[in-house]
């Protein structure tokens, strides 16, 4: 199989994240046009001990790497307004890199560390660090649908830990109808079975209606969501669910919603 064959699906994604690194499709596109070079001419190879995607990440960071130092702190001093790529170029370059592949690219921290040559802690640590950031940025008032008062005890800490506001928290459909009503939250955390029998999933559909906000569903149940017979949730967490696990989905949840990042625009 040609080079160009065993790369070709993989290139939607590394322009994808060419131009979230960079702020700017064209110039994202020009480090992947080097980096396919650098791979043509010989001067670049892709690793034997990687998948194909991740030895093309890692081809492209060795590019940006020895290329991309001024374009970086250019970036950084241009900035001005708030849309997700200004906002992302506002966080340290290495934080951004490793959150990136991870929250956008769906690598795991262990792929992230291959493709940035560096240690899996080291790697988590800067993906902290950007999620530190991006909260401190986009702290919300949150809405809790949750009728289990341990669990949602639990997940109001997690929200406040990260520097949002619980405004609001609710055990049932019309519970949460109601807290809507009396104060618009920027971010909605679900069960799908609720106190009285009603559903979590009808009362986010009924939020949606009239509110565009991002959704994060906690639920025992996933595959009540997961049916494909309809648009399935970007967020689903499973119970028993890590802390850290709904802390990363709050910061990308907020981070990549479309109508947040107009409403900074």
């Amino acid at each position: 199989m040609s080079l160009l064959a065993r790369l070709a699906p993989h290139l939607p994604y590394v322009r994808r994240y060419a131009r979230a690194l960079t702020g700017d499709q064209s110039t994202g596109d020009n480090y992947v046009r080097v980096a396919l070079e650098a791979l043509a001419a010989g001067e670049q190879q892709l690793s034997p001990d990687m998948t194909p995607r991740v030895a093309l990440y890692h081809v492209f960071h060795a590019i940006w790497s020895s290329t991309g130092a001024q374009l970086e702190t250019g970036g950084l001093e241009t900035t001005g307004g708030g849309d997700a790529s200004q906002r992302l170029l506002r966080i340290a370059p290495r934080s951004r890199q490793a959150f990136l592949l991870t929250a956008l690219e769906g690598f795991t921290p262990s792929e992230a560390a291959q493709i940035l040559s560096a240690d899996p802690r080291d790697v988590e640590r800067l993906i902290a660090d950007a999620q530190a950031d991006i909260d401190a940025e986009l702290a919300t008032d949150v809405l809790v649908i949750e009728d289990e008062a341990i669990i949602s005890a639990d997940i109001q800490s997690l929200v406040q830990e990260l520097g949002h506001r619980v405004t609001g928290t609710a055990t049932t459909h019309d519970e949460a109808i109601d807290a809507v009503a009396r104060h618009k939250p920027g971010l909605v955390l679900a069960d799908i079975q609720l106190a009285d029998g009603s559903s979590g999933i009808d009362a986010v559909k009924d939020i949606l209606k009239t509110l565009d906000v991002p959704v994060i569903f906690i639920t025992a149940f996933p595959e009540r969501l997961l049916t494909g017979e309809r648009p399935e949730p970007t967020f689903l967490i499973t119970k028993p669910f890590q802390p850290e696990t709904v802390k990363a989905a709050i910061s990308q949840a907020l981070f990549f919603h479309p109508s947040r990042q107009k409403q900074a625009a």
